[in-house]
């Protein structure tokens, strides 16, 4: 994080009435403002020398963008000048409450037969997570989600899964088919040798309790994946 500092702005009180972000987002709406006016409202005030829109400038110069503050940790906010332990606490709690929103829309009553239909529903779960982490969707006859079910959350490099844990809530809703998905942190889906060998374990115990394992999934970032998907699937790949 070795961005230039952002050019001091006008205080809040200096600001004609008008065109002050809280005045703004009442008179215009809250489309009218900018990543900076709408991060500015969320901190709500700065700190002792830092002017609260010079702070939600920097904060977003730091990460790149808005969306990457979702992924950053209490200590990232915390390094940014004029963010202190609370700041950080409430911008971590808010970047949660968007991703809760964006991934908890309701049921999915689309056949989740096509690996990108799987990516557009984790895309955003994902989106910044800094571990990786293992799930398994339930599915009935005609392909419909039954449940959702986060089997494993590891490290940053590792997820381990046994096909017990995999297919124990599929038996037990009677699912006729499930599919994997994990994501990779890195944000490059391609999967590693450790993802082929527990996708071999798994091909193999569907067979034997007859439920389908209809894919497995390898969520990434279209900008960081060779191939510009921003997902992997072993179906597709012929290992399924």
């Amino acid at each position: 994080m070795n961005a230039p500092p952002p050019t001091p702005g006008p205080r809040l009180r200096d600001l004609v009435a008008t065109e002050r972000p809280q005045e703004r987002l009442q008179r215009l709406g809250a489309s009218a403002l900018s990543d900076i006016e709408l991060l500015a409202m969320l901190l709500r005030s700065g700190s002792r020398g830092n002017n609260v829109l010079v702070v939600a400038q920097r904060l977003i110069l730091e990460a790149g963008t808005l969306a990457a503050l979702v992924g950053w940790t209490e200590s990232d906010y915390r390094r940014v000048k004029g963010i202190g332990r609370v700041k950080a606490l409430q911008l971590l709690a808010v970047m949660e409450f968007a991703r809760r929103i964006l991934t908890h829309g309701g049921p999915v009553e689309i056949a989740l037969n096509r690996p990108e239909l799987v990516h557009q529903l984790f895309a955003a779960k994902v989106a910044g997570l800094p571990v990786e982490k293992f799930w398994v969707l339930c599915l009935n006859r005609r392909n419909r989600l039954l449940k959702q079910v986060e089997v494993t959350s590891g490290t940053a490099t590792s997820s381990l899964v046994h096909p017990r844990e995999v297919f124990r809530e599929a038996v037990r809703l009677g699912a006729t088919a499930v599919v994997c998905v994990h994501n990779h942190p890195s944000g490059d889906p391609s999967p590693s040798a450790a993802d082929l060998q527990v996708t071999r374990q798994l091909r193999d115990a569907a067979r034997i309790i007859d439920i389908e394992l209809m894919d497995h999934v390898v969520i990434g970032r279209p900008e960081i994946d060779p191939h510009g998907l921003g997902y992997y699937s072993f179906r597709l790949a012929g290992v399924l």
